[in-house]
């Protein structure tokens, strides 16, 4: 009974979300337009050679950047800023009223923008299949599933850690720039300009010590069809999503108690 409850709660929410990210569909273009960065290291390393110093084949170097760039698509985040306006202006209020935790929402919404994104993305490889027709394949069936689940669970893995940052709006008004800090870790650690292979041994160990590479690189080599160790990068983002996930609660609980948004 109460998974039945649950299913058409989360359902309900899904469909509401669906229909309200329709109506940003021109926002959530040029969202997607701002996330061709894989694209462009793909052309700066397409044409600098220099993945050959590091073993990688002209092939693997164009799979890797065009599946981070999917990666890429999926695994946005922006709860911070959202809730950051809705904590602002009071809209967070009567959110913590209604039964349901608010974090639900924001996941809902997540979920919802990725499924308006299909399409765009579609159209985008599409076009880039007609002015470079040899950069796209077919993964295996085996690559493809994994890399799917691998990109949802790097997506909840993204989230946890914003979930956490965004707690941080209880104690300040301008906590999203805290977020723009954690934007440079992520961009040279997760794998998004440069594959990890090519890394510095002690640079790369330093990187799969963070949640970051976890992030991209990971999910982006499975869908891309390298060998990958699959049960050590799920492990890798069970653990670090088990970790965050305390934090967050406790976290989002001290807040609660010191709410006193306009509003509220």
């Amino acid at each position: 009974m109460r998974l039945r409850h649950g299913w058409r709660v989360a359902r309900a929410l899904l469909v509401s979300q669906y229909a309200l990210m329709l109506e940003y569909r021109a926002e959530i273009v040029l969202w997607a337009l701002s996330g061709v960065l894989p694209l462009i290291m793909l052309g700066v390393w397409s044409g600098s050679g220099a993945g050959a110093g590091a073993g990688l084949s002209p092939q693997q170097i164009s799979r890797y950047f065009l599946s981070a760039f999917l990666v890429r698509q999926f695994t946005v985040v922006w709860l911070i800023h959202v809730f950051e306006e809705d904590a602002l202006q009071g809209r967070l209020s009567p959110f913590l009223l209604q039964p349901l935790a608010p974090l639900w929402r924001y996941l809902a919404a997540h979920f919802s923008e990725q499924a308006s994104r299909v399409p765009i993305v579609a159209i985008m490889l599409l076009a880039l299949g007609l002015v470079a027709p040899g950069l796209l394949w077919l993964p295996s069936p085996r690559s493809l599933l994994l890399g799917l689940v691998a990109i949802q669970a790097a997506f909840l893995l993204r989230f946890l850690l914003q979930v956490v940052v965004t707690t941080l709006c209880f104690w300040s008004e301008r906590a999203a720039a805290l977020d723009r800090l954690l934007l440079i870790p992520y961009l040279f650690l997760s794998g998004l300009v440069a594959p990890l292979e090519t890394f510095p041994p002690a640079v790369r160990r330093l990187a799969m010590a963070t949640p970051f590479p976890w992030m991209v690189d990971f999910p982006a080599r499975l869908l891309a069809g390298e060998e990958v160790n699959a049960t050590l990068g799920f492990a890798a983002i069970a653990a670090w999503c088990l970790l965050l996930l305390p934090i967050g609660r406790w976290l989002w609980l001290a807040g609660l108690r010191r709410y006193s948004a306009m509003g509220a």
